[in-house]
């Protein structure tokens, strides 16, 4: 009964005039995986906003966006069978997706297919459009996109404020820098350009300390870390392990400014790791966090109440980047479907093209400008970097009361412009 309901259905939506038939898009996450405590939130920004455009907007030209959402818990195995089962059932023409390890794996794939996937992976490889950097496993990457700097932009703007940190606080000699995280194609995708940037400002790059994906007990990475009287440490893993890793840190006495990346620390994460996450600095996608007072974040704050109708959910920032990255997407199916033009993948992906810092109507403040170019799918090269503060006890009172009272605060202390270096390209 079920299946024949199914296919009545999908015979009645394929019976309508092409401008009424839905939209089919993709939606991957990590609602269960090793990468889901950040997976949960960032999700939850791209379905909400999804289902408000549906609402408000009645979807994109009057036809409505179909999400099709799947769990696959972080296994890249899944994410391809997945994609085989979009493209072949459901005929998406556009996807939104998680990791890095699946990203990578499906770049051929999409491009063969020509259907746009806006990634939360923000790895360096996805940005080389037109596969012109010719470094060695970069290959060309046209339906890749994502919202926000590239891993490795981001570590490369915490590198040169760590170099000026250094400075201010007039130490001597050269600081030590170490690389830690997985041995994963997510922690990894920046290490080299992070350990090659160091080296050019005149760092001592340390050999690199591994940690898995999965909390645990990170001891002996934290004595390897004091023994090396480290300066300044990466941290390439989500929250969740790098909780464990700045909790072992604390209790050995290690010194160190630890820079998280862009999905290794959050609220949810200070709230967990309480006085042993103060000081971390981290890259924020968006212009403002949870409570801004943006113009964009009255709109913000109505996506919100998709999934949260009381409007008491505080919202980290994982949240706000997935609602960005979802608009981006909206408004370059709208180019496609502009003059009663065809939304198809290719069309999506000149979508893209269309607009220069470009920022989705509605979220001015919220959603920083975004630029893409045919050869080059690096959206931004200005990085926001932001320090954790944690000022007492957080083991009493939920994040939004902590953050209210000031017991949590997340402060921006740097913006950080890059150079469009054609050697960093891709990498």
């Amino acid at each position: 009964m079920k299946m024949q309901i199914l296919a009545g259905a999908a015979t009645l939506a394929f019976a309508l005039p092409l401008a009424a038939q839905p939209i089919p898009v993709g939606h991957l996450m990590d609602n269960s995986g090793a990468t889901s405590d950040v997976g949960q939130p960032y999700g939850q920004g791209v379905a909400d906003a999804l289902a408000w455009v549906n609402r408000t907007r009645n979807g994109v030209n009057g036809r409505q966006i179909n999400v099709s959402g799947f769990d696959y818990g972080y296994a890249a195995p899944r994410a391809v069978s997945q994609y085989q089962a979009w493209t072949g059932r459901t005929r998406v023409v556009a996807i939104q997706g998680w990791g890095t390890a699946d990203t990578e794996a499906l770049v051929r794939f999409v491009t063969r297919d020509r259907i746009p996937y806006v990634s939360a992976s923000y790895s360096a490889a996805l940005t080389d459009a037109a596969g012109q950097s010719g470094r060695q496993g970069v290959e060309a990457a046209p339906y890749n996109f994502f919202y926000g700097p590239s891993y490795s932009d981001g570590l490369r703007a915490m590198l040169q404020w760590a170099a000026q940190d250094w400075r201010t606080r007039g130490q001597q000699g050269r600081p030590k820098y170490v690389h830690m995280g997985a041995n994963h194609p997510y922690p990894n995708s920046p290490k080299a350009a992070g350990e090659a940037l160091a080296a050019e400002l005149g760092f001592e790059v340390l050999p690199a300390i591994q940690f898995a994906l999965t909390p645990g007990d990170y001891t002996a990475q934290c004595l390897t870390l004091k023994n090396a009287s480290a300066n300044y440490a990466y941290l390439g893993n989500t929250a969740g392990s790098n909780i464990s890793v700045l909790r072992a840190c604390q209790t050995a006495g290690v010194q160190v400014q630890f820079l998280g990346n862009v999905w290794g620390m959050d609220e949810n994460a200070m709230k967990a790791a309480g006085a042993a996450a103060n000081g971390v600095v981290f890259p924020v996608r968006t212009a403002a966090v949870w409570g801004g007072d943006a113009p964009g974040m009255a709109q913000v704050r109505e996506i919100s109440r998709v999934s949260d109708a009381a409007g008491t959910a505080y919202r980290p920032v994982h949240y706000l980047s997935g609602v960005c990255s979802a608009m981006l997407m909206v408004e370059a199916m709208e180019t496609a479907a502009e003059g009663g033009g065809q939304v198809t993948g290719e069309r999506i992906r000149d979508g893209f093209y269309a607009r220069r810092n470009w920022v989705p109507r509605g979220f001015e403040g919220v959603c920083n400008p975004s630029t893409f170019a045919r050869d080059d799918h690096r959206g931004t090269l200005r990085v926001a970097l932001y320090r954790a503060s944690v000022g007492g006890d957080t083991s009493q009172g939920s994040v939004t009361e902590l953050m209210r009272a000031g017991t949590m605060k997340i402060e921006q202390i740097a913006t950080i412009d890059l150079d469009r270096r054609r050697d960093w390209l891709g990498w």
